[in-house]
């Protein structure tokens, strides 16, 4: 499960952001070349902030595409994944932009305190 190297800097994030307020759900935007399943970002994240101002929040994983462009033809799209053919002529020769990010959006904090 690598999403817990990527939950452990999220963490660092969202602790420094809380300044010891309980936290109760996180947002964040990964993007689709850092390939995280957000049911396992999920459990590697209630794993990493267990015992902190995180612990038992939820989180809640929004997955950026890459956007591309073709070369054998005008085609500008948005894909899934990390190598995309064109879906207008199949080609494989096509430039990619974006698809790495990773940023915490939001911190949602518990009320109960």
């Amino acid at each position: 499960m690598h999403e817990i190297g990527y939950c452990t800097g999220v963490l660092e994030a969202v602790e420094r952001r809380a300044e010891g307020r309980p936290v109760a759900r996180i947002g964040v935007l990964v993007g689709t070349l850092h390939r995280i399943s957000p049911a396992a970002f999920e459990q590697s994240f209630q794993l990493v902030a267990d015992g902190g101002v995180a612990a038992g929040a939820q989180t809640e994983v929004q997955i950026s595409p890459v956007r591309a462009t073709c070369a054998a033809c005008p085609a500008a799209f948005e894909a899934a994944e990390a190598a995309p053919t064109c879906p207008d002529c199949h080609s494989t020769d096509v430039a990619t932009e974006g698809g790495d990010e990773l940023v915490l959006q939001w911190v949602e904090f518990r009320k109960d305190r």
